[in-house]
Protein backbone atom coordinates (compact mmCIF):
# COMPACT_ATOMS: atom_id res chain seq x y z
CA UNK A 1 0.00 0.00 0.00
CA UNK A 2 1.51 3.20 -1.02
CA UNK A 3 1.47 6.29 1.62
CA UNK A 4 0.52 9.68 0.86
CA UNK A 5 3.28 12.22 0.90
CA UNK A 6 3.06 14.91 3.27
CA UNK A 7 1.72 18.02 1.69
CA UNK A 8 4.34 20.60 1.51
CA UNK A 9 3.96 24.15 2.88
CA UNK A 10 3.46 26.76 0.46
CA UNK A 11 6.66 29.08 -0.51
CA UNK A 12 6.52 32.43 0.80
CA UNK A 13 6.15 35.14 -2.26
CA UNK A 14 7.69 38.21 -1.84
CA UNK A 15 6.50 41.47 -2.90
CA UNK A 16 8.70 44.43 -3.98
CA UNK A 17 9.48 46.37 -0.80
CA UNK A 18 8.24 49.26 -2.66
CA UNK A 19 5.25 49.07 -4.49
CA UNK A 20 2.48 50.92 -6.82
CA UNK A 21 -1.07 50.40 -5.65
CA UNK A 22 -4.11 51.79 -7.09
CA UNK A 23 -4.50 54.28 -4.07
CA UNK A 24 -1.26 54.72 -2.78
CA UNK A 25 2.60 53.49 -2.80
CA UNK A 26 2.97 50.56 -0.68
CA UNK A 27 6.08 50.12 1.73
CA UNK A 28 6.77 46.64 2.60
CA UNK A 29 10.39 46.17 4.27
CA UNK A 30 8.19 43.61 6.58
CA UNK A 31 6.79 40.67 5.38
CA UNK A 32 4.72 38.04 6.11
CA UNK A 33 1.94 37.56 9.11
CA UNK A 34 1.71 35.70 12.09
CA UNK A 35 -2.67 36.31 11.66
CA UNK A 36 -4.90 34.05 9.46
CA UNK A 37 -7.33 35.95 8.07
CA UNK A 38 -9.21 33.75 5.62
CA UNK A 39 -9.62 36.32 3.10
CA UNK A 40 -6.20 37.76 3.26
CA UNK A 41 -4.93 38.21 -0.33
CA UNK A 42 -1.01 37.26 1.33
CA UNK A 43 -2.80 33.45 2.34
CA UNK A 44 -1.91 32.15 -1.36
CA UNK A 45 1.67 33.51 -1.15
CA UNK A 46 2.58 31.84 2.20
CA UNK A 47 2.56 34.55 3.98
CA UNK A 48 -0.24 34.04 6.56
CA UNK A 49 0.12 32.10 10.05
CA UNK A 50 4.33 32.81 9.59
CA UNK A 51 6.65 35.07 11.51
CA UNK A 52 7.25 38.23 9.77
CA UNK A 53 10.10 38.65 8.23
CA UNK A 54 12.39 41.88 7.72
CA UNK A 55 13.44 42.46 4.22
CA UNK A 56 15.37 46.11 4.82
CA UNK A 57 16.11 47.94 7.56
CA UNK A 58 14.29 51.35 8.23
CA UNK A 59 17.37 53.41 6.64
CA UNK A 60 17.59 51.06 3.88
CA UNK A 61 13.65 51.51 3.15
CA UNK A 62 13.90 55.18 2.93
CA UNK A 63 16.35 55.03 0.76
CA UNK A 64 14.67 52.76 -1.24
CA UNK A 65 11.73 54.68 -1.60
CA UNK A 66 13.31 57.25 -2.31
CA UNK A 67 15.11 55.97 -5.08
CA UNK A 68 12.13 54.29 -6.61
CA UNK A 69 10.90 55.73 -10.13
CA UNK A 70 7.20 55.32 -8.68
CA UNK A 71 8.15 57.81 -5.96
CA UNK A 72 7.12 61.45 -5.75
CA UNK A 73 6.63 63.90 -2.82
CA UNK A 74 3.03 64.27 -2.57
CA UNK A 75 1.82 60.57 -2.91
CA UNK A 76 0.32 58.84 -0.16
CA UNK A 77 2.75 55.88 1.69
CA UNK A 78 0.76 52.82 2.99
CA UNK A 79 3.41 51.23 5.57
CA UNK A 80 3.55 47.16 5.90
CA UNK A 81 0.55 46.22 3.98
CA UNK A 82 1.83 42.45 3.68
CA UNK A 83 2.37 42.54 7.62
CA UNK A 84 0.20 43.71 10.33
CA UNK A 85 2.92 46.42 11.74
CA UNK A 86 1.25 46.02 14.80
CA UNK A 87 1.20 42.35 15.49
CA UNK A 88 4.31 41.90 17.05
CA UNK A 89 6.95 43.39 19.23
CA UNK A 90 9.54 43.16 15.92
CA UNK A 91 7.10 44.62 13.71
CA UNK A 92 5.91 47.14 16.03
CA UNK A 93 10.20 47.91 16.84
CA UNK A 94 10.75 48.49 12.82
CA UNK A 95 7.51 50.54 12.54
CA UNK A 96 8.97 52.52 14.76
CA UNK A 97 12.42 53.03 13.80
CA UNK A 98 10.57 53.85 9.69
CA UNK A 99 8.19 56.62 11.57
CA UNK A 100 11.65 57.82 13.05
CA UNK A 101 13.75 57.82 9.86
CA UNK A 102 10.83 59.55 7.52
CA UNK A 103 11.43 62.43 9.86
CA UNK A 104 14.83 62.93 10.29
CA UNK A 105 15.16 62.92 6.47
CA UNK A 106 12.06 65.39 5.83
CA UNK A 107 10.16 62.86 4.16
CA UNK A 108 6.84 64.27 4.61
CA UNK A 109 4.20 61.82 2.52
CA UNK A 110 0.94 61.35 4.27
CA UNK A 111 1.68 57.72 5.83
CA UNK A 112 -1.54 55.56 5.95
CA UNK A 113 -1.03 52.41 8.43
CA UNK A 114 -3.41 49.60 8.35
CA UNK A 115 -4.53 47.48 11.02
CA UNK A 116 -6.12 45.37 13.00
CA UNK A 117 -4.37 44.51 16.33
CA UNK A 118 -4.11 46.62 19.25
CA UNK A 119 -1.99 50.12 19.20
CA UNK A 120 0.69 50.11 22.10
CA UNK A 121 1.58 53.25 24.01
CA UNK A 122 5.22 53.35 21.95
CA UNK A 123 3.35 53.30 18.59
CA UNK A 124 1.11 56.53 19.59
CA UNK A 125 3.70 57.75 21.04
CA UNK A 126 6.28 57.55 17.86
CA UNK A 127 2.76 58.53 15.78
CA UNK A 128 2.80 61.55 17.64
CA UNK A 129 6.38 62.26 17.16
CA UNK A 130 5.76 61.82 13.20
CA UNK A 131 2.67 64.27 13.33
CA UNK A 132 4.98 67.23 14.89
CA UNK A 133 7.34 66.46 12.61
CA UNK A 134 5.10 67.20 9.70
CA UNK A 135 4.27 63.62 8.78
CA UNK A 136 0.35 63.21 8.64
CA UNK A 137 -0.19 59.59 9.81
CA UNK A 138 -3.78 58.46 9.25
CA UNK A 139 -4.56 54.66 11.24
CA UNK A 140 -6.97 52.35 9.17
CA UNK A 141 -8.90 50.71 11.55
CA UNK A 142 -9.92 47.44 9.82
CA UNK A 143 -13.39 46.53 11.49
CA UNK A 144 -16.13 44.44 9.79
CA UNK A 145 -17.72 42.99 12.20
CA UNK A 146 -16.60 39.51 11.18
CA UNK A 147 -15.58 37.11 14.01
CA UNK A 148 -12.27 34.79 15.44
CA UNK A 149 -13.73 32.43 12.42
CA UNK A 150 -12.74 34.13 9.94
CA UNK A 151 -9.65 36.74 11.40
CA UNK A 152 -7.92 34.04 12.86
CA UNK A 153 -5.93 34.93 15.91
CA UNK A 154 -7.26 38.66 16.27
CA UNK A 155 -8.48 40.55 19.46
CA UNK A 156 -12.02 41.95 17.97
CA UNK A 157 -12.12 43.61 21.39
CA UNK A 158 -8.83 45.16 21.73
CA UNK A 159 -9.38 46.44 17.75
CA UNK A 160 -12.49 48.31 18.84
CA UNK A 161 -10.44 49.42 21.95
CA UNK A 162 -8.25 51.76 18.98
CA UNK A 163 -11.13 53.72 18.16
CA UNK A 164 -11.81 55.42 21.16
CA UNK A 165 -8.12 55.26 21.92
CA UNK A 166 -6.33 56.61 19.14
CA UNK A 167 -9.17 59.61 18.72
CA UNK A 168 -8.84 60.77 22.16
CA UNK A 169 -5.12 61.20 21.00
CA UNK A 170 -6.01 63.33 17.93
CA UNK A 171 -4.59 60.27 15.40
CA UNK A 172 -6.50 60.80 12.50
CA UNK A 173 -8.53 57.61 11.69
CA UNK A 174 -10.64 55.88 9.13
CA UNK A 175 -12.47 52.82 9.39
CA UNK A 176 -11.59 50.19 7.12
CA UNK A 177 -15.11 48.49 6.59
CA UNK A 178 -13.90 45.38 4.53
CA UNK A 179 -14.54 42.72 3.27
CA UNK A 180 -18.05 42.46 3.45
CA UNK A 181 -19.68 38.75 3.02
CA UNK A 182 -22.79 37.53 3.88
CA UNK A 183 -20.94 36.36 7.42
CA UNK A 184 -21.66 40.21 8.16
CA UNK A 185 -24.10 41.74 6.21
CA UNK A 186 -27.20 41.22 8.43
CA UNK A 187 -28.69 45.08 9.49
CA UNK A 188 -27.53 43.93 13.16
CA UNK A 189 -24.05 43.21 12.78
CA UNK A 190 -23.49 46.62 10.62
CA UNK A 191 -25.30 48.69 12.86
CA UNK A 192 -23.01 47.43 15.63
CA UNK A 193 -20.09 48.20 13.64
CA UNK A 194 -20.78 51.48 12.44
CA UNK A 195 -22.41 52.83 15.61
CA UNK A 196 -19.07 52.80 16.80
CA UNK A 197 -16.78 53.49 13.78
CA UNK A 198 -18.93 56.50 13.28
CA UNK A 199 -18.19 58.08 16.90
CA UNK A 200 -14.23 58.23 16.37
CA UNK A 201 -13.41 57.79 12.51
CA UNK A 202 -13.74 60.87 10.11
CA UNK A 203 -14.91 58.18 7.56
CA UNK A 204 -15.48 54.65 6.85
CA UNK A 205 -14.84 52.89 3.12
CA UNK A 206 -16.91 50.21 2.56
CA UNK A 207 -15.42 47.23 0.43
CA UNK A 208 -16.89 44.58 -0.77
CA UNK A 209 -15.09 40.92 -1.16
CA UNK A 210 -11.80 41.30 -3.33
CA UNK A 211 -11.17 38.17 -5.51
CA UNK A 212 -7.60 38.60 -7.24
CA UNK A 213 -7.05 36.36 -10.49
CA UNK A 214 -6.96 33.09 -9.16
CA UNK A 215 -8.55 33.30 -5.72
CA UNK A 216 -11.81 32.30 -6.62
CA UNK A 217 -11.27 29.03 -5.05
CA UNK A 218 -10.15 30.68 -1.51
CA UNK A 219 -13.27 33.47 -1.74
CA UNK A 220 -15.47 30.43 -2.00
CA UNK A 221 -14.65 28.73 1.22
CA UNK A 222 -16.34 32.02 2.58
CA UNK A 223 -19.23 32.56 0.50
CA UNK A 224 -20.18 29.26 -1.76
CA UNK A 225 -22.25 31.00 -3.89
CA UNK A 226 -19.14 32.40 -5.46
CA UNK A 227 -18.46 29.29 -7.08
CA UNK A 228 -20.90 29.67 -10.18
CA UNK A 229 -18.81 29.98 -13.23
CA UNK A 230 -20.73 32.83 -14.96
CA UNK A 231 -20.09 34.75 -12.17
CA UNK A 232 -17.08 37.46 -13.17
CA UNK A 233 -15.68 37.61 -9.64
CA UNK A 234 -12.32 38.26 -10.48
CA UNK A 235 -12.61 40.94 -12.80
CA UNK A 236 -15.64 42.71 -10.40
CA UNK A 237 -14.00 45.62 -8.50
CA UNK A 238 -15.08 43.57 -5.70
CA UNK A 239 -17.78 41.48 -4.43
CA UNK A 240 -21.02 42.35 -2.30
CA UNK A 241 -24.05 41.00 -0.76
CA UNK A 242 -27.05 42.17 -2.43
CA UNK A 243 -28.28 42.48 1.63
CA UNK A 244 -25.31 44.51 2.32
CA UNK A 245 -25.52 47.13 -1.18
CA UNK A 246 -29.19 47.86 -0.94
CA UNK A 247 -28.61 49.13 2.77
CA UNK A 248 -25.71 51.46 1.52
CA UNK A 249 -28.19 54.13 0.39
CA UNK A 250 -30.35 54.17 3.61
CA UNK A 251 -26.92 54.68 5.93
CA UNK A 252 -26.67 58.71 5.31
CA UNK A 253 -29.88 58.93 7.24
CA UNK A 254 -28.88 56.98 10.11
CA UNK A 255 -25.22 58.55 10.08
CA UNK A 256 -25.70 62.17 8.73
CA UNK A 257 -22.37 63.45 9.23
CA UNK A 258 -20.60 60.38 8.69
CA UNK A 259 -19.45 60.24 4.70
CA UNK A 260 -18.88 56.35 3.94
CA UNK A 261 -17.15 55.92 0.60
CA UNK A 262 -16.44 52.71 -1.80
CA UNK A 263 -13.55 54.21 -3.28
CA UNK A 264 -10.31 54.63 -1.03
CA UNK A 265 -9.05 57.52 -2.79
CA UNK A 266 -11.63 59.62 -1.92
CA UNK A 267 -11.52 58.90 1.31
CA UNK A 268 -7.92 59.75 1.45
CA UNK A 269 -8.19 62.68 -0.18
CA UNK A 270 -11.07 63.95 2.24
CA UNK A 271 -9.36 62.85 5.32
CA UNK A 272 -6.49 65.32 3.89
CA UNK A 273 -8.92 67.90 2.73
CA UNK A 274 -7.55 68.20 -0.72
CA UNK A 275 -9.52 66.87 -3.93
CA UNK A 276 -8.86 63.28 -5.07
CA UNK A 277 -6.04 63.23 -7.62
CA UNK A 278 -7.90 59.50 -9.33
CA UNK A 279 -10.11 60.58 -11.45
CA UNK A 280 -13.33 59.51 -9.65
CA UNK A 281 -14.96 62.91 -9.54
CA UNK A 282 -18.01 62.60 -11.69
CA UNK A 283 -17.93 59.04 -12.23
CA UNK A 284 -20.61 56.25 -11.44
CA UNK A 285 -18.15 55.62 -8.29
CA UNK A 286 -17.73 59.29 -7.05
CA UNK A 287 -22.04 59.32 -7.63
CA UNK A 288 -21.83 56.01 -5.48
CA UNK A 289 -19.85 57.97 -2.47
CA UNK A 290 -21.96 59.55 0.37
CA UNK A 291 -19.30 62.09 -0.16
CA UNK A 292 -19.87 65.57 1.79
CA UNK A 293 -20.59 68.49 -0.40
CA UNK A 294 -17.58 70.34 0.20
CA UNK A 295 -15.36 68.01 -0.44
CA UNK A 296 -16.96 67.40 -3.76
CA UNK A 297 -16.75 71.19 -4.10
CA UNK A 298 -12.44 71.04 -3.69
CA UNK A 299 -12.58 67.98 -7.02
CA UNK A 300 -14.90 70.14 -8.81
CA UNK A 301 -12.40 73.21 -8.18
CA UNK A 302 -9.36 71.29 -9.21
CA UNK A 303 -7.20 72.90 -11.92
CA UNK A 304 -5.07 69.88 -13.58
CA UNK A 305 -1.92 70.42 -15.51
CA UNK A 306 -2.53 69.99 -19.07
CA UNK A 307 -0.88 66.68 -20.97
CA UNK A 308 0.51 65.58 -23.92
CA UNK A 309 1.45 62.20 -25.38
CA UNK A 310 5.05 62.96 -24.92
CA UNK A 311 4.46 63.28 -21.29
CA UNK A 312 2.77 60.17 -20.96
CA UNK A 313 5.50 58.15 -23.07
CA UNK A 314 8.50 60.09 -20.78
CA UNK A 315 6.87 59.10 -17.60
CA UNK A 316 6.24 55.22 -19.26
CA UNK A 317 9.88 55.32 -19.70
CA UNK A 318 11.00 56.64 -16.22
CA UNK A 319 9.13 53.63 -14.76
CA UNK A 320 10.74 51.71 -16.89
CA UNK A 321 8.72 51.03 -20.02
CA UNK A 322 10.39 52.69 -22.62
CA UNK A 323 8.79 50.16 -25.59
CA UNK A 324 5.38 52.21 -26.21
CA UNK A 325 5.44 53.04 -29.49
CA UNK A 326 2.65 55.16 -29.68
CA UNK A 327 0.05 56.77 -27.11
CA UNK A 328 -3.87 57.86 -28.25
CA UNK A 329 -4.14 60.75 -26.23
CA UNK A 330 -8.09 62.55 -25.82
CA UNK A 331 -7.09 65.56 -23.96
CA UNK A 332 -10.65 66.10 -23.43
CA UNK A 333 -11.56 62.97 -21.38
CA UNK A 334 -8.34 62.73 -20.40
CA UNK A 335 -7.65 59.51 -21.38
CA UNK A 336 -4.32 57.44 -22.75
CA UNK A 337 -4.75 54.02 -24.72
CA UNK A 338 -1.58 52.01 -25.57
CA UNK A 339 -1.35 48.82 -27.95
CA UNK A 340 1.48 47.28 -25.35
CA UNK A 341 0.37 45.37 -22.33
CA UNK A 342 1.36 47.22 -18.57
CA UNK A 343 1.37 45.98 -15.39
CA UNK A 344 -1.07 47.63 -12.87
CA UNK A 345 1.21 49.16 -11.13
CA UNK A 346 2.85 51.14 -13.95
CA UNK A 347 -1.23 52.06 -15.14
CA UNK A 348 -1.57 52.99 -11.76
CA UNK A 349 1.77 55.36 -11.22
CA UNK A 350 1.49 57.24 -14.55
CA UNK A 351 -2.28 58.16 -14.08
CA UNK A 352 -1.96 59.39 -10.44
CA UNK A 353 1.40 61.33 -11.52
CA UNK A 354 -0.32 63.60 -14.68
CA UNK A 355 -4.18 63.40 -13.36
CA UNK A 356 -5.48 60.71 -16.74
CA UNK A 357 -6.89 57.09 -17.81
CA UNK A 358 -4.36 55.27 -19.01
CA UNK A 359 -5.86 52.42 -21.02
CA UNK A 360 -3.96 49.21 -21.56
CA UNK A 361 -4.08 45.36 -21.93
CA UNK A 362 -3.23 43.55 -18.44
CA UNK A 363 -0.19 41.37 -17.92
CA UNK A 364 -0.99 37.34 -17.73
CA UNK A 365 1.21 37.47 -14.56
CA UNK A 366 -0.24 40.47 -12.84
CA UNK A 367 -2.18 39.24 -9.85
CA UNK A 368 -3.31 42.31 -8.10
CA UNK A 369 -6.97 42.67 -7.62
CA UNK A 370 -8.92 44.70 -10.41
CA UNK A 371 -10.13 48.53 -9.21
CA UNK A 372 -12.45 50.61 -10.67
CA UNK A 373 -9.69 52.57 -11.63
CA UNK A 374 -9.05 49.87 -14.07
CA UNK A 375 -12.49 49.87 -15.10
CA UNK A 376 -14.30 47.17 -12.58
CA UNK A 377 -17.33 47.77 -11.26
CA UNK A 378 -19.34 46.53 -8.18
CA UNK A 379 -20.72 42.89 -8.89
CA UNK A 380 -23.99 42.37 -6.25
CA UNK A 381 -24.76 38.65 -5.36
CA UNK A 382 -28.25 37.60 -4.42
CA UNK A 383 -26.65 34.59 -2.30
Amino acid sequence: MRTALPLLPVQRTWEPVIDQHETWLAVNPVQGCNKGCSYCYLLDRGQTRVKPAELATPRRTVDLLLANPYYHPGTALALYTCTDALSTPRTRAHLIGLLGELASRDVHNPVCLITKCSATDDVVDAILAAQSAGIRVIVYLSYSGLGPDVEHGIDHEALRANFPRLHERGIPLVHYWRPLTPANAAPATITRVLDWAARYAACSVAVGLKVKRGARGQMTDLWPALAAEDLPVESADAVWPRQTWDLLESLPDRYPGHPIFQTNSCALAYVLKRPDSHRVHETPACAANHCPDHQRGRCAAATLAPVTSNDIRNRLVWVGVPAVRSVDWDAEQRTATVQEVLHLRDRNNVSERLGITLRAARASNDQYWSGRLEGGQPLVVDT
